[in-house]
């Protein structure tokens, strides 16, 4: 199966770049490609058997989400967070994951998980309001789930420790708004828009609550959420670093520099920064896909990812996604004033990595998380 759906991903890249223009002037990634990614299995490779899904581990995600971001940025970005919410089917409600994945084996979901909604407690059902930024994918998804704050006659809900209770609602996507204002620098063609839901009634049972029992207790639905979703953007993150590299060894073949002779292939500068950045690459990607393992044998193993092991990944996930920024860079700089035009694949993709990496799970904290964990010293790992 592994094999089978990363060929697959391998079969669109040729596609992908020649309609990268399209992707990004569109903003968002059209209709008959999300049609043909979900026929594949792209969007349920974290969704059970259950319901049709292929509960691949996170190693084969991770490969699908690098082999597309060879080809588009934008794209994988769209597959990376359609199966990273399909993840959420295994916490569920069996007759609610049944209604949303179930029904149709080539459902898109997507969703926030950041809590910036508000669902009032109505007793059998909440009602939600909230705006939420980074709808990634949801012009093509049938639902769309928000990350919220529990509240109860206007005031936050606390369990027995004093926190607020929260959780993520799930709706059909016809009945939140989409706000239709993604017009951005990178990643322009993953449709990430802001969107809302306003005093939308939502049964309790489509309300993913923080905490709450998984559904279905087996390796994948035990892997940490936030380590599964680090990873694929750090995997996006390596596709593009690829993609600037390989761009870059067939630039250099054929460009002469204004007042030089040779070209770019020829001269010691050229040499010495793509051998550095695929040096940083290679190396990155060792880290990563060394932790990622790790822990994907750990949780099979022992049912749970240890605090060390959780430490470790996120820590080639923030590493991986640095190094790829810096090789990205270089190669962008190597390509000098063919890199600033839109026809150049090089600006597309420095444009791309540069949003990727404003990503919170990728952001400075969890680095310094990591390393107050390294030298013993008191960490919030809620997000690890």
């Amino acid at each position: 199966m592994s094999a089978d759906i990363i060929s697959a991903a391998k079969s669109f890249q040729v596609e992908l770049r020649e309609r990268s223009g399209e992707i990004e002037a569109g903003r968002q990634l059209p209709a008959d490609i999300a049609a043909r990614f979900a026929e594949a299995g792209f969007y349920r490779t974290l969704v059970p058997r259950d319901y049709h899904g292929l509960e691949a581990d996170p190693i084969v995600l991770a490969r699908v989400i690098e082999t597309l971001a060879e080809a588009d940025g934008s794209a994988s970005w769209c597959v990376m967070i359609g199966a990273t919410t399909g993840v959420m089917a295994g916490s569920l409600p069996r007759a609610t994951a049944e209604v949303i994945y179930g029904r149709d084996a080539n459902v898109i979901t997507c969703g926030v998980f950041a809590r910036r909604g508000k669902a009032e407690d109505k007793g059998d059902h909440f009602i939600v309001n909230g705006r939420w930024q980074w709808g990634s994918s949801s012009p093509n998804a049938q639902w769309i789930s928000g990350g919220c704050l529990v509240t109860k006659n206007g005031e936050l809900d606390l369990d027995s420790n004093g926190v607020p209770r929260n959780g993520g609602a799930f709706v059909p996507i016809k009945d939140a708004e989409l706000l239709g204002n993604w017009d951005v620098s990178g990643l322009s063609g993953s449709g990430s828009q802001d969107f809302a839901m306003r005093e939308l009634k939502v049964p309790r049972d489509f309300f993913n609550a923080e905490g709450a029992a998984r559904t279905i207790d087996r390796a994948l639905y035990r892997f940490p959420f936030f380590g599964l979703l680090g990873s694929g953007i750090a995997a996006a993150m390596l596709g593009l670093a690829k993609a600037a590299i390989d761009e870059a060894i067939n630039l250099a073949g054929g460009k002469t520099p204004e007042s030089h002779r040779r070209v770019l292939a020829q001269r010691s500068r050229t040499q010495e920064d793509v051998a550095q950045a695929e040096a940083m690459r290679r190396a990155a990607r060792a880290f990563f896909y060394e932790m990622l393992e790790s822990a994907w044998a750990e949780v099979g193993a022992k049912g749970r990812v240890s605090l060390d092991t959780r430490r470790d990944l996120r820590m080639a996930i923030t590493h991986a996604a640095r190094e790829c920024v810096k090789a990205v860079d270089l190669m962008y700089a190597l390509g000098g004033g063919t890199s600033v035009y839109k026809t150049s694949p090089l600006q597309r993709i420095f444009r791309d990595i540069h949003v990727a990496a404003q990503h919170m799970m990728v952001a400075p904290p969890t680095m310094e998380t990591a390393g107050r964990l390294l030298l013993g010293v008191d960490a919030d790992t809620s997000t690890f």
